[in-house]
């Protein structure tokens, strides 16, 4: 393909983190003048962060039910399959099985990341369909011929020193001085199709953590879903494209998901983790983060997780021992922006 013409990229984001991940990668692709389009699924504040970021897209309702959770997929094929007709992309980009038979059904292109080695069913049809694979180079599996992998994250995307600078004002926007310490508490809903028989912190865990936690510093929450009504209070009072200032400063992160761990890591918080995705199957960006970096503590026994929350939570010097362990990590890994941009551009020209 000759990029004589200007190329057009179709983009396929599913959650908040996709839209981060690509924020900077379009960018860097428009600023080449090359036409961007972006299909974006309604769920979890995706539209809402296109929306923040001035971004033009087109929005589609995902199925809600999670007994129908198998039958997601045809609407984002559907959806993709018909922009692919009316904007004929060169190249289509995802995090999912969907960008992948998009593109096969369309005969494009399809450039597919993914980090996540427990979800058989969904490697299973990217390998055979997608163009090319993306993984962190400490990927589990060996996905053949089509695997590129690389010395990052996709969270370095967005969270590189290059790209994220941290705002001290969200002190302000928390309530709070900028010399007191707080903890950030996330909990998932597990809705999605691959969290089928996962599970998190119990209802009795988050009490537990609030309880246990605030003896030592001021506890946020930021949850999927509902919070009891007690628990209201702890709400994190911001909007959700600015986490990752309330992250970076935070004393310490505790969570049950999977994305929020790793941004943790990469701002030098530390992290603890806690679901039963944890275990010999775990992913490898989580046991590279943990067993080389020592920057995450990933369990499966929430009584653990609680009690190393509070040991952390009361260590005063905790912070200053976390950025030396970002910096080892910073000085292995690669800006993940720049590689996904030359990437796209080489198989844009057949070099892949």
């Amino acid at each position: 393909m000759s990029l004589a013409k200007k190329l057009k990229l179709l983009f396929m984001m599913n959650t908040p983190a996709d839209v981060h991940t690509w924020r900077y990668v379009i960018r860097a692709l428009k600023d080449k003048e090359y036409e961007v389009t972006i299909l974006a699924r309604d769920y979890g504040g995706t539209v809402q962060l296109l929306d923040k970021y001035g971004f033009k897209f087109r929005s589609f309702t995902a199925i809600r039910s999670r007994y129908l959770k198998i039958f997601e997929i045809a609407p984002h094929i559907w959806e993709g399959w018909k922009l692919s007709k009316e904007f004929n992309p060169d190249i289509i980009s995802g995090f999912g099985v969907d960008a992948a038979l998009t593109g096969a059904l369309c005969r494009k292109p399809s450039i597919v990341f993914t980090d996540s080695e427990p979800i058989p069913v969904q490697l299973f049809l990217i390998r055979l369909f997608a163009t090319a694979i993306l993984t962190p180079s400490c990927f589990r599996k060996d996905l053949g011929k089509k695997q590129v992998r690389f010395a990052g994250y996709k969270e370095l995307a967005y969270l590189h020193p290059d790209y994220f600078r941290p705002d001290s004002s969200i002190y302000n926007e928390l309530g709070i001085s900028a010399t007191e310490k707080y903890v950030v508490l996330r909990f998932n809903v597990f809705d999605a199709f691959h969290d089928i028989g996962k599970h998190g912190f119990s209802l009795a865990d988050k009490y537990c953590l609030v309880r246990e936690l605030k003896k030592h510093c001021r506890v946020f929450i930021s949850a999927e879903g509902s919070l009891p009504k007690d628990l209201e209070g702890y709400k994190l009072p911001i909007p959700y494209e600015r986490i990752h200032h309330a992250l970076y400063y935070a004393q310490l992160v505790v969570s049950d998901t999977q994305t929020l761990t790793t941004e943790a890591a990469i701002l030098g918080t530390p992290a603890i983790r806690c679901n039963n995705f944890v275990g010999a199957d775990d992913m490898g960006n989580f046991i590279e983060l943990e067993q080389k970096y020592g920057l995450i503590y990933c369990f499966r026994d929430s009584k653990k997780a609680i009690q190393k929350a509070v040991e952390l939570a009361s260590r005063p010097d905790l912070k200053q021992e976390w950025a030396i362990k970002r910096q080892r990590l910073l000085a292995d890994k690669i800006d993940a922006t720049q590689f996904m941009v030359d990437f796209i551009e080489d198989v844009a020209q057949g070099r892949h």
